[in-house]
């Protein structure tokens, strides 16, 4: 059975264009596939913590010779880097802020990337043989040809980070000009309507 994880990032509720573009994703997924294939990672209702002082030190130590306290630290990015292992598929859903992710993204970010269980200890990726879909609601147009193209550092840091890891089947779905909803001039669903082909291809892979 395929197993789908989805991680929210926006704090829109419904009125986020980057949770509507999951949602319709998600929607097509399981058209092929079980509601008890999917698990969902909601950074909003499920805030994770910045990496500290003890985390750190923890992570440093060998596993063998960590204590009880240590292994409490790691006990959640344990729990994050399990869920994406034994996921077949990721999404990642998330606006941009001031060209890139959340902060609450990069936090889910700075857990998994974990040497010796998602990153070698020879810096090679040990994430394999999974699909990851990144969709990007933004206000402004990142797209090649745009005058502002290089400021599309979200996309381009997600890309780095799920190469390093693993990743080789990645695809960015940018819904850039998301602005458009927010000032009333294109409604919801029509917006997500534009993006929908592209959104049910990708789900169908």
């Amino acid at each position: 059975m395929a197993r789908l994880l989805v991680i929210e990032a926006s704090p829109r509720g419904e009125s986020s264009v980057s949770r509507q573009l999951s949602a319709s994703f998600v929607e097509q997924w399981l058209n092929m596939h079980t509601d008890e294939a999917v698990t969902r990672r909601d950074l909003v209702t499920q805030p994770l913590p910045y990496l500290s002082a003890d985390w750190l030190t923890a992570y440093f130590t060998p596993p063998p010779v960590q204590t009880e306290a240590m292994k409490a630290q790691l006990a959640l990015s344990d729990q994050l880097v399990e869920e994406l292992l034994a996921a077949d598929h990721l999404l990642i859903s998330t606006p941009v802020y001031n060209y890139n992710i959340p902060a609450n993204l990069k936090s889910w970010v700075d857990h998994i990337v974990r040497k010796g269980l998602t990153l070698g200890f020879d810096g090679k990726g040990l994430v394999k043989g999974k699909k990851a879909t990144v969709v990007i609601a933004s206000g402004g147009v990142y797209s090649e040809g745009s005058p502002i193209a290089e400021r599309d550092i979200a996309s381009q840091y997600l890309k780095l980070i799920l190469e390093v890891l693993g990743f080789e089947d990645i695809q960015i779905i940018a819904g850039g000009g998301a602005k458009a909803v927010d000032l009333g001039e294109m409604s919801m669903s029509a917006f997500i309507e534009s993006h929908q082909s592209a959104l049910a291809a990708r789900a169908a892979v």
